[in-house]
């Protein structure tokens, strides 16, 4: 028995050291993923703009859209792919963050916001390319306002801003900075005014384009007091 006990002192020592390198990783990924996410979504955003003029395009007529997606077609797609991607990697960075928190429900809403807009995003790479080469233009308006307007825009801003207050909840007292949390409500709330951009709300647009400006600068924020946050506690 007196050999077993060291044994069993040395198990638990190195069960708790893999705990504490398991936590101290996920925090490093989680902090990567989240500059990582919102870099690419500027990038892309900033690319999509001066080849696409979106998304101010979307407010020409459906025709039009599609002639001069014709005219750029690649460098539209990859610039929407990036976007995509950006997009998509809210999902594992609501999972990590889901085991560094307390809610369950905010890695299933942080997810559920990751799928809407990648299947939103997903018609320009995917599904537009045939539709603009036969000039479908009736089959693209009725794209435009499922995939678009309903999945990848509404679900989209009210699960991004939902999943980012849920997130203020389970880490904001463990991150302990008061501005952090009222950036990302304040951010939360004006995507959330998106909502109201199908019903012609004045100002809406305007008011959902600064909300992800702010989340962006969020999200970078909560990446770095998740990273120095580790370094603390090492």
């Amino acid at each position: 028995m007196r050999k077993a006990f060291p044994v069993l002192l040395g198990s638990k020592r190195r069960n708790i050291m893999s705990i504490s390198f398991s936590e101290q990783s996920y925090r490093k990924l989680a902090a990567a993923l989240l500059v990582l996410g919102a870099v690419l979504a500027n990038i892309a955003f900033i690319g999509l703009g001066s080849v696409f003029n979106y998304p101010d395009i979307l407010q020409e007529p459906a025709k039009e859209i599609l002639r001069q997606f014709m005219a750029n077609q690649s460098a539209i797609i990859f610039w929407f792919s990036i976007l995509a991607i950006g997009a998509g990697l809210l999902a594992p960075i609501a999972v990590i963050l889901g085991r560094l928190g307390s809610s369950r429900m905010a890695v299933w809403i942080g997810v559920l916001a990751a799928v809407v807009q990648v299947i939103g995003l997903s018609r320009w790479i995917l599904i537009v390319p045939g539709l603009a080469q036969k000039g479908d233009v009736a089959t693209f308006q009725l794209l435009n306002t499922i995939l678009g307007t309903i999945v990848g825009e509404t679900f989209g801003y009210l699960f991004t801003g939902v999943w980012t207050i849920l997130i203020i909840r389970s880490l904001g007292k463990n991150i302990g900075s008061l501005w952090f949390s009222w950036l990302g409500i304040i951010s939360a709330i004006l995507i959330m005014l998106g909502l109201l951009i199908p019903f012609g709300v004045p100002g809406a647009d305007s008011a959902n384009f600064i909300g992800y400006i702010l989340w962006s600068i969020w999200l970078v924020a909560l990446g770095v007091l998740i990273w120095k946050g580790d370094d603390r506690k090492h």
